[in-house]
């Protein structure tokens, strides 16, 4: 089974060096970096977790890219993987650049994992449209496609109007890294067949992603898909081995963990080592 890790906050008191290649000679598949870039002190959106405030330790997010290109430089094998990007809150030709950059340098291991997000007051600060931030994200996954895939590329749409330009390099996955979408919005599994490679959801359950990957296979075929090309990762799991395997047996194709913060790169390669020998060995 394919057994991720994703990073717990705060994320930038721990190298990602050291992480990613205590990762990589443990077994473990994948690392995952999230992001929020500048949480609002006085915030109106509740927090999913709990419906209440938002958490003061939730603004502890480091930038994602510039980990996970440390990370790439001590490693071979591992993926490195953002879960997630929030897309609307970023500009997509610069972007494009940043992925297919990672991509090249780490021998085509990235993997992007997006969403739309959920704190309002946070994607309006960044410029993003918040109630509207759906239809900005699909504009952002084509801008990006054109430019990882054309030599000229352009794009005319309501957000983002650009004529022909070039973009260089490109990345070295054709024709691009995989896009997970991640989220458990109504129609987030006919939006991955549509833009995307494969459905990233958080704390779901077997029967959850059982009836899930039912209806991703059918979509799949209804597009002219094959459903083997979409993939199921299913983010922020504990742990335990047999619910991980539970999962996989139910479709998922990857399982990542959710570590426990740790004060000290020592107690963080110890977590780490004993989750290994939980669920990989």
């Amino acid at each position: 089974m394919d057994i991720g890790t994703s990073i717990p906050l705060p994320a930038y008191t721990l190298d990602p060096a050291f992480i990613a290649k205590k990762a990589e000679e443990l077994g473990f598949e994948s690392i995952w970096y999230a992001e929020h870039p500048a949480v609002p002190v006085h915030s109106d959106s509740p927090f999913p977790a709990t419906g209440g405030a938002i958490p003061e330790n939730y603004s502890h997010f480091t930038d994602p890219y510039i980990a996970l290109a440390r990370a790439s430089g001590v490693t071979s094998t591992i993926k490195l993987c953002t879960g997630i990007t929030l897309v609307p809150e970023r500009n997509p030709l610069l972007l494009a650049k940043e992925i297919a950059v990672l991509d090249r340098v780490s021998g085509g291991r990235f993997v992007f994992g997006i969403g739309t997000g959920w704190l309002r007051e946070e994607t309006e600060l960044m410029g993003g449209d918040f109630d509207h931030r759906w239809t900005q994200t699909r504009e952002a996954i084509e801008v990006m496609k054109e430019l990882w895939t054309k030599e000229e590329a352009e794009y005319h749409g309501r957000y983002f109007d650009f004529p022909p330009v070039r973009s260089y390099p490109k990345p070295i996955q054709k024709p691009h890294p995989p896009i997970l979408l991640g989220g458990m919005a109504k129609n987030v599994l006919r939006r991955v067949v549509a833009h995307a490679d494969g459905w990233l959801p958080n704390r779901v359950t077997p029967a959850q992603v059982e009836e899930s990957r039912a209806k991703l296979d059918a979509m799949a075929e209804e597009a002219g898909r094959d459903p083997a090309s979409l993939t199921i990762t299913v983010y922020g799991q504990d742990p335990d081995r047999t619910v991980l395997q539970s999962l996989i047996n139910a479709g998922a194709n990857r399982v990542v963990i959710r570590p426990e913060h740790c004060d000290t790169e020592d107690e963080m390669g110890d977590q780490l080592e004993r989750i290994a020998e939980a669920v990989l060995r």
